[in-house]
């Protein structure tokens, strides 16, 4: 099957806009990136993330929403369209960051609006430590960030790994991408885009081994 729409994912750090970026070039595609600068109530959530877990969550919703509408709108001049998160990424952060109450309010929006959002041919999940995630947040030190904690990626970690082990919505590629470097090594990038050129269905790993 040839593919026509890839969307990448993985923890807040796991370098999946860096890759997406990369692959649309290679593969003269469109990129779909998330509008995270575009929430007012983001760098709120860091600092006090019980007050404005609720709005935070409600805000990237439509937003993705409103956003995945455009794809199936993609024009003539792209062959291919490479997102950086899926729709269903929502539900993972609501499912860590909101109350009962609020979650149950979130539940009923978030199931009318799965209904019309187009599911992609492959979703690649970078997988990563914690360990490295944090690394790479505080090295890229955008200002909203700062008050992220380890507890919290932590959680979001273990939430995303539960959450693609049980994932049969597209064909899923697990890639291992702790001892990796898409962004300054040639090899490692040209080794997981070998990865695409053979059939993928259901669920697959990829752990690269680094010589």
């Amino acid at each position: 099957m040839r593919l026509q729409y890839i969307a990448i994912e993985g923890v807040i750090g796991a370098g999946k806009t860096s890759l997406t970026k990369m692959m649309a070039e290679t593969f003269a595609g469109r990129s779909l990136l998330e509008q995270h600068d575009t929430n007012p109530f983001l760098a709120d959530f860091y600092k006090n993330p019980q007050r404005y877990a609720f709005q935070t969550q409600l805000f990237f919703l439509l937003s993705r929403y409103r956003q995945q509408q455009e794809i199936p709108q993609t024009d003539l001049f792209h062959n291919m369209l490479i997102a950086d998160y899926i729709f269903a990424k929502d539900r993972i952060f609501a499912s860590i960051t909101l109350e009962d109450r609020e979650f149950v309010l979130y539940e009923k929006l978030a199931v009318l609006l799965e209904r019309d959002i187009v599911k992609p041919d492959l979703v690649i999940y970078l997988q990563s430590s914690t360990e490295r995630l944090l690394g790479h947040i505080k090295k890229r030190g955008r200002d909203y960030e700062k008050f992220i904690t380890e507890e919290y990626i932590k959680s979001l970690n273990e939430a995303y790994n539960q959450f693609f082990f049980n994932y049969k919505d597209s064909p899923l590629l697990v890639v291992n991408a702790n001892e990796i470097d898409f962004v300054h090594e040639e090899n490692d990038y040209q080794d997981l885009l070998d990865q695409l050129n053979r059939p993928i269905s259901g669920v697959q790993y990829y752990s690269p081994k680094k010589s």
